[in-house]
């Protein structure tokens, strides 16, 4: 019998339907407590990964998620947050999921067993040696995702993954594998847990690192964030008003007229260059 994969072994906690509430609560936060160490460990290895893509995008390359169920949900999380964070163009980070778009809010039977299915969803997307594509699997063995990276090997297409258990089959077929040991979780095997939040906080990392890398950052502030709201149109005057020295009525209307905050800036400075 094969060895069960780090996020199936049991729980260190039984008889959780006895349990009151509070105990519930309390352990379960007692287990999640674990999850920044545990991607703490793994830094060198997503230091690396976050370089190769940095590489690949000045070179005109994407970023590729795929996964299935949990982990391709948060995929695409990350990637749809890319262009209204960031200010890139929609299609630079891409995420794709086991059964396609009707699996992010249903589970699609069986779609992850597919080992053909993931590289003819990467192929849709004209995937090429330019782009990264990073697998995400908590136990490492998904056959969507394993089959996709191997396919992607045989192209000469750089991986990367993200998994939550030691020596898996997709961490074989990643030239950048990440490795977050997040152990058993609270409800044995529901990896939407410990491994989901591990996965997302590896995620952060990896996006937010690439963007200010890529200069999408100015000091600490989202300069180049897509102004689709109230709220962040409201953000974008306060960084006006910080960065300009100026009242906000006078920054909201320079803001609207521009279309960014990075804009906004730019004008400004071009204007008292050519005054000075």
């Amino acid at each position: 019998m094969n060895k069960l994969p780090l996020t199936e072994t049991p729980s260190h906690y039984n008889n959780l339907e006895k349990m009151k509430v509070w105990q519930l609560l309390v352990s379960i936060n007692k287990e999640d407590k674990t999850v920044p160490h545990a991607v703490e460990k793994a830094i060198p290895e997503i230091e690396q990964l976050v370089l190769k893509i940095i590489s690949k995008m000045k070179q005109g390359g994407r970023l590729f998620y795929i996964g299935s169920g949990t982990s391709g949900r948060l995929g695409i999380v990350d990637a749809s947050e890319c262009p209204p964070t960031f200010g890139v163009p929609q299609g630079l980070v891409i995420g794709i999921i086991a059964g396609g778009d009707s699996a992010i809010r249903k589970a699609v039977e069986f779609a992850e067993d597919d080992t053909q299915q993931g590289w003819k969803d990467l192929k849709k997307h004209k995937v090429t040696t330019k782009d990264v594509v990073i697998g995400i699997a908590a136990s490492g063995g998904t056959p969507y995702v394993v089959g996709a990276l191997a396919h992607c090997r045989k192209n000469k297409i750089t991986t990367g993954c993200i998994c939550c258990t030691k020596n898996s089959l997709l961490a074989e077929q990643a030239d950048y594998p990440v490795e977050i040991l997040t152990g058993p979780e609270f409800v044995t095997g529901s990896t939407r847990m410990k491994a989901g939040t591990a996965q997302k906080l590896a995620l952060n990392m990896i996006s937010t690192g690439v963007m200010i890398q890529l200069g999408r950052v100015k000091g600490n502030r989202m300069v180049d964030m897509q102004l689709s709201n109230n709220k962040l149109v409201k953000r974008g005057t306060r960084m006006l008003v910080s960065e300009l020295g100026i009242n906000p009525a006078e920054a909201e209307k320079l803001l609207l007229k521009e279309g960014s905050v990075r804009k906004a800036i730019q004008k400004v400075k071009v204007r008292k260059g050519k005054s000075s």
